[in-house]
């Protein structure tokens, strides 16, 4: 027979009180059904735990022995219940979640720090990849839920939420896009440009625009990292096709953006998590909170 988390409750009540009438009253019990708890907890045992009279009741040698044990196991089943609790109600856990670089470094940190706010025990594991890394993630379930980048044909991902991202020409303030207030597809015909490396979610979306546009793009760099593309737009390599939210160009005060007045160049974003797969609670409170901070898309 195992031991039973009530029955240890009512030894240690029992022997905190000294005296059955009390421990039942603070156990919301009636004395019979303690006596019932404590005679059970004394067969699984195998010995007697208290000697009892009508006015007193002692702990035996055995009770002595097994009081600070049971206490210990008392309080570790305690604190794992409370904590089972918080993870099933949301109010602890860890938020596993794979993103694109550009999110991480732009609405993630905000979404963070106002989630811990309402939720202090949630935790994050955050990888910042390319989006086919993203889908790899979620995928594999080395991640719970992804924000990623393009048209998410995946059949094992469920998508959870679609919205966007306006691209932008990235130029120095001195270059001569710089002078315009929007820019044509034909302004970046023949011109040297920066574009992220194929496989990227926004190289797809540039690709695409361009070839619709029948532009032939040349091509002087190809960086993965969007950090590295605005540094070469900084050393004058050429001009660059990012997301209006990438941080890193904001963070450069002699580099300018311009919208493109073509509406191909849009990137889709996707939230998404694995198919068949229930996401832990405070994970859904957080998806929550990411749909509301993301636009819809149009």
């Amino acid at each position: 027979m195992d031991l039973n988390l009530r029955d240890i409750r009512a030894f240690v009540t029992v022997a905190q009180a000294g005296n059955f009438t009390r421990a039942a009253t603070r156990l919301h019990l009636s004395q019979p059904a303690l006596t019932v708890q404590i005679r059970r907890l004394e067969e699984t045992v195998g010995a007697r735990l208290f000697d009892r009279n009508s006015r007193s009741v002692a702990l035996t040698q055995t009770g002595r022995e097994l009081l600070p044990l049971l206490q210990r196991s008392l309080n570790d089943m305690e604190q794992a219940l409370r904590d089972a609790r918080a993870f099933g109600e949301g109010a602890s856990g860890t938020v596993r979640l794979a993103c694109l670089p550009t999110f991480a470094s732009s609405a993630l940190p905000e979404l963070i720090q106002a989630f811990r706010k309402r939720v202090p025990q949630a935790r994050f594991q955050i990888r910042d990849v390319v989006a086919s890394m993203v889908n790899t993630l979620v995928r594999n379930e080395e991640a719970d839920i992804g924000v990623t980048g393009g048209n998410t044909v995946d059949a094992t991902l469920d998508v959870l939420h679609m919205s966007e991202d306006r691209l932008v020409v990235v130029c120095p303030k001195t270059h001569a896009l710089a002078k315009k207030r929007s820019i044509k597809v034909s302004d970046l015909d023949g011109m040297p440009l920066v574009l992220t490396a194929s496989g990227t979610s926004v190289r797809a979306v540039v690709d695409a625009a361009l070839a619709a546009a029948r532009c032939t793009p040349d091509i002087a760099c190809e960086p993965m990292y969007m950090m590295t593309a605005v540094a070469m737009v900084r050393s004058g390599l050429g001009v660059s096709v990012l997301p209006a939210t990438a941080r890193e160009v904001r963070a450069e005060p002699g580099l300018v953006t311009r919208p493109i007045d073509d509406p191909s160049f849009v990137r889709p974003i996707a939230l998404v998590k694995k198919r068949g797969r229930t996401l832990p609670r405070v994970t859904e409170e957080f998806v929550n909170a990411m749909v509301l901070a993301m636009p819809e898309r149009k």
